[in-house]
């Protein structure tokens, strides 16, 4: 798999690249960058954790288990 853009509202906000057996997100814009370098098993599972945290911030935090966050 190469990179894929995601898009939330028409705007790209990040890509998705491979990273061992997961996707790795990477931000482009600073609304998400929260969510910068967490990994992830699909491009939806991304799209949701970008709504969740642009609907409330706080909680897009709460509920990531660790084995959605990568270290940096």
């Amino acid at each position: 798999m190469q990179k894929q853009v995601i898009e939330i509202g028409g705007e790209a906000v990040g890509v998705v690249v491979p990273d061992e057996d997961r996707l790795k997100f990477v931000a482009v814009k600073y609304s998400v960058w929260d969510l910068d370098s967490q990994r992830f098993s699909s491009a939806d599972e991304v799209r949701v954790a970008i709504r969740r945290l642009l609907n409330d911030p706080a909680a897009a935090t709460r509920s990531m288990s660790p084995a959605h966050i990568a270290a940096a």
